[in-house]
This record gives structure tokens, sequence and C-alpha cells, in this order.
């Protein structure tokens, strides 16, 4: 499994171009696992539809066009519906795909409802490439941190998903006080390197083991 932790979906910017050209394939297929959403704004299947659907999903040609550039077609990109798709359905979606991709939003709640779909067998055998941002990024980790910000504001660890591990990531690093005062927690309480990516300007790219930075990261140790 290889996986990439990104600051958005603007796959094709030019300082990660060359890096993603090395593992995206025009064959692959990719399965959107949408389930990040916040609860006051996503109420029901409609609501979904208005941020990810082919219709007027204000999301799907940002995620869909990112792909294109690969050389992946509409086609070959399915989305994981929390309200049309059943257990069985969502998980033919992953085992079918080369590539899982992770958007962005609350990581906390993508968490419940993977478990509540009974999706993280089918998730965690996945042995392609696993893709996400923000949100996206820090649930592939074993254990994430998140700093204080509008959508959390006291500073908690969270489980992932343990599709990587041995380092902590803080997204969309800006240097402001609440972030680096949660590296400096990280750092006393886990004793784990913590990555910082810069806001829409850093990646990670996790292959066999070896952590590769992408643009601008900066690396902080015990």
């Amino acid at each position: 499994m290889t996986n990439i932790l990104l600051e958005g979906y603007d796959l094709n910017a030019p300082w990660l171009f060359g890096t993603l050209k090395r593992y995206l394939r025009p064959c692959h297929r990719v399965a959107v696992i949408a389930l990040a959403f916040r609860d006051a704004l996503v109420k029901n299947a409609d609501d979904w539809n208005a941020l990810y659907s082919k219709e007027n999903g204000c999301w799907y040609e940002g995620i869909v066009g990112a792909f294109a550039d690969y050389g992946i077609a509409e086609e070959q990109i399915a989305f994981v519906d929390y309200f049309t798709d059943t257990p069985a359905s969502a998980a033919e979606k992953i085992e079918n795909a080369d590539v899982l991709y992770f958007p962005g939003g609350l990581p906390d709640r993508m968490m419940d409802r993977i478990r509540e779909m009974g999706l993280v067998g089918p998730i965690a055998r996945h042995g392609g490439l696993v893709m996400g941002y923000s949100a996206g990024a820090v649930i592939q980790l074993r254990e994430y941190h998140l700093s204080p910000d509008d959508d959390y504001p006291g500073f908690g660890y969270y489980e992932g998903l343990g599709l990587t591990d041995g380092f902590y990531l803080e997204v969309h690093y800006e240097g402001v006080p609440a972030q680096d005062e949660a590296i400096r927690r990280v750092l006393r309480e886990r004793g784990a390197t913590v990555y910082a990516t810069k806001a829409l300007r850093g990646a990670l790219v996790v292959d066999g083991g070896r952590i590769e930075p992408v643009g601008e990261v900066l690396r902080f140790d015990p």
C-alpha cells in the first residue's frame, strides 16, 4: 500500500503533479469515500448530492477533473454515497478500486460513518494506492491529533484507520500559536515525529515505509 497525504484536491498543482504522475495510471479505478461531511450541512441525500453528485455537486467537477489530468476517465470514478449505498455496495466499490480517495471535512465523523457502514475491513484489505486531503490525510494514520480550529475548539487525539503509522501530521500549517502548541504537545506526549504540511503547498508520500516530503513540509522531531 502507498499512502499519499495531501493538503487539497488540486492534484495537478505544479509542485505536486510530477510526484503523483509516478503513481496514478490511466487504467486506474478510483473510489471516492465521501463520508467526511458536516452533520449541520448534510442531513439527507439531497444535501449530499449538492456536494458530490454528477448533476449538481459543487465538489464533483473538482475531484473528477483533477483525476482527468492523469488520464483517469469520469466513468472510472465511483463515489461512496452514505445515503444510497448499502454496506455491500460500498464495499464493492472499494474492492473494485485501484485508488481510494478520501476528501476533506471532519475526520472523526468520517471514521464514525466508515465503522457504521462496515468499511474498515474492505479499506484495510485494499492493497493499492490510498490518497486523501486534510481530514482524508490524517484519517490514514493509526492515531492523529487535531489542533484547535473552528470545527474542533480543543486539542484532541483520535483513532484513524491505521493504514500508516509512526508519525503525526499537522495539516494546513501556517505557524499560528495553536498549531505550534499542538505540535509541541504531540512531541512531548507521544515522542513521535510530526510533519507539518504548509497550507495548500505540501504533501507526504509514504511508500514501502519511506516518507517522502513533497512541496513545503516541516519536520519536528522529539
